[in-house]
């Protein structure tokens, strides 16, 4: 997988209650413990000095070589449909919150809603992968955007009348987590086929920065459309959002990827297992975010908490998390320029920094040293995560790359939940001092020692494209 998107992916769909755009509908601690939102809207008010901050930093960092992918039209269609979609995306999390809260005041109700739309993401994300295996990725992807904007204009609908309740929000949550499982594989995998070699990581990183630039704003500007609108709006423009994505996607003409024999199911599903437990350095990375990913929720769910403590609260967490936002945007800026020799030992290297935050948290640093603390993390994690997409993109064959991908994407939502849900547990017991630490001491020796598994420090930004294990074993 990957460090659960520059906590951003995984948190980019959760509501106003998360602190990043990372939460992706994940259910709140606890409700007593106030949950912030990535931007918060106290720091995102003072928006000219925030912009004044990212210009600085995309100055510095060089902008001129990241958007060169954009002169190639075939990946110019695709970043202009993920970047429609995800203009309504950085939206929908305040929305959703609001619009739950509206039907039923309750905590619970929106954290159910919240688990609803995750588990549906986990159950197909296998399924996906082995679909967009089997059929072109740009009909796969086409199909989802069809069923998220019917979901999101049928929500729209019932909110502009009054009339959508508690089950009807399962129902669309389940739909449209089942809906971005089978989007996610097939959008990946669809990267390299619309872009130049030398172009690829530079493609990844410009799709990490569209995503990262969004989530930084979407909270502010979902809540002024939510004061002036309604929340019944957004769900209607993030419907809006998905059809303008299909309308790229369908002037996008590509010729089939590589696909192998069909099969049944399981055995294609099992073939995807193989395709990553035969090489070490996927297996050994998957294993290395699994760890880092569980270790992260330790910062994002005692923050809050300790930050009421020793902090102002809501106020300075926003800070905190805005700042996190600026890093990553300056990461993704930077991953689009640096190639290093081996950047899956890289990524590793980088993400040792995840630590610093975490371990700062346990006997609090003063704000400026906790922001900066977030802002390298949440950079390393973003420049960490194009190097390990692009080179998952270079060395997976095309015919079983969405199975492996979907494997990658499972991690992400599975392991951050499990910490969300640990993490308070054994901070009670351990008290949230020594909890941290240990966290951080973890993810600090895990990502270490995946830099350095041979198999990982021996992929290079050359590699090319292994033979599919499972179809030579099946030859």
């Amino acid at each position: 997988m990957q460090h659960v998107q520059g906590v951003a992916e995984y948190f980019g769909r959760v509501p106003a209650i998360e602190p990043l755009e990372l939460c992706a509908r994940v259910p709140t601690p606890e409700p007593e413990q106030p949950y912030v939102p990535r931007c918060n809207y106290h720091f995102l008010l003072k928006t000219r000095e925030n912009f004044r901050q990212i210009r600085v930093l995309s100055l510095a960092v060089g902008v001129t070589g990241t958007v060169a992918p954009l002169a190639e039209r075939p990946f110019r269609l695709l970043w202009l449909g993920r970047v429609s979609s995800a203009v309504g995306d950085a939206l929908i999390p305040v929305a959703l919150a609001f619009a739950v809260l509206s039907v039923n005041h309750s905590a619970t109700a929106l954290g159910s809603v919240l688990a609803v739309f995750t588990l549906a993401r986990v159950a197909f994300t296998l399924v996906g992968g082995v679909v967009a295996d089997r059929l072109p990725r740009r009909t796969v992807m086409l199909a989802c955007d069809g069923v998220r904007a019917v979901v999101e204009a049928f929500t729209a609908a019932m909110l502009f009348s009054h009339n959508m309740t508690l089950p009807l929000f399962f129902v669309t949550g389940a739909a449209f987590g089942a809906a971005s499982a089978f989007f996610g594989p097939a959008s990946d995998g669809l990267v390299p086929q619309t872009v130049s070699a030398e172009n690829l990581q530079r493609a990844n990183a410009l799709l990490g920065l569209s995503r990262n630039s969004l989530n930084v704003v979407g909270p502010a500007a979902s809540g002024a459309l939510i004061a002036v609108a309604g929340t019944a709006w957004v769900f209607a423009v993030d419907s809006a959002s998905f059809v303008l994505s299909a309308f790229f996607l369908l002037r996008l003409r590509l010729p089939a990827h590589a696909r192998a024999a069909p099969n049944n199911f399981l055995h294609e599903l099992r073939d995807g297992f193989r395709e990553v437990a035969s090489r070490a350095w996927v297996r050994a990375s998957i294993i290395g975010f699994a760890i880092s990913n569980f270790c992260l929720a330790a910062f994002l769910v005692l923050g809050p908490p300790i930050f009421m403590r020793h902090f102002h609260g809501a106020r300075d967490w926003g800070f905190v998390s805005a700042w996190g936002g600026i890093g990553a945007i300056a990461g993704a800026l930077a991953s689009g320029r640096i190639r290093p020799p081996h950047p899956v030992s890289a990524c590793f290297a980088a993400s040792v920094l995840i630590a610093v935050p975490i371990a700062a948290l346990a006997r609090p640093l003063p704000l400026i040293a906790m922001a900066a603390a977030w802002t390298v993390a949440s950079a390393s994690i973003t420049i960490g995560n194009t190097w390990w997409e692009t080179t998952l993109q270079r060395g997976i064959p095309a015919a079983v790359y969405a199975r492996v991908r979907s494997y990658d994407i499972l991690v992400s939502f599975v392991f951050m939940p499990l910490g969300f849900i640990s993490f308070p547990l054994i901070g009670r017991e351990l008290g949230n001092g020594a909890t941290l630490l240990a966290a951080a001491f973890v993810v600090a020796l895990s990502n270490l020692a995946v830099a350095f598994v041979p198999g990982v420090h021996e992929v290079t930004d050359t590699h090319e494209p292994e033979t599919p294990r499972a179809h030579a074993h099946a030859a």
